[in-house]
């Protein structure tokens, strides 16, 4: 079941992009790191009798099994972001629609109303009121579908 759109939702798309880049990070260089090794005690048996020996390696079920969930973690974001794409893609109104790419999407992390107003040539309470009325809306035509 999909989702509503909320400003929520809105607001935490660029900290996953963000974050989906930090864990791209991660899964390709995760076994360089120095925490992939691992200690064990293994019994030597070579005199007969078991000594307790350490060894140290690799700790490839340690690294199988955060590489899985960092793994996971990257393709829920990147459907959630998937998911605010289209959802601004699919708004009809030219003006709205950018008005949403501007603010939520494209550009710097603080980005603020007053930015997209003079971008698009509004003032900026007509921003929020679109924002507002569009989010309203699209709520309300979800519930009908229920």
């Amino acid at each position: 079941m999909e989702e509503v759109m909320t400003k929520e939702r809105l607001e935490s798309y660029r900290s996953n992009k963000m974050e989906i880049l930090e864990l791209d990070y991660v899964l390709e260089n995760r076994w360089r790191s120095d925490t992939m090794i691992g200690n064990d005690v293994i019994f030597d048996y070579s005199k007969g009798y078991p000594m307790p020996q350490s060894v140290t390696g690799f700790d490839y079920e340690k690294y199988s099994r955060l590489q899985d969930r960092d793994l996971r973690r990257k393709n829920k974001l990147e459907a959630e972001c998937k998911e605010i794409e289209d959802f601004v893609s699919g708004i009809t109104d030219s003006v709205t629609r950018r008005i949403f790419r501007i603010y939520y999407i494209d550009g710097r992390k603080n980005v603020t109303q007053r930015d997209v107003a003079k971008k698009i040539h509004l003032d900026r309470s007509s921003i929020s009121k679109k924002v507002d009325a569009y989010l309203k809306v699209s709520h309300n035509s979800h519930d009908s579908h229920l």
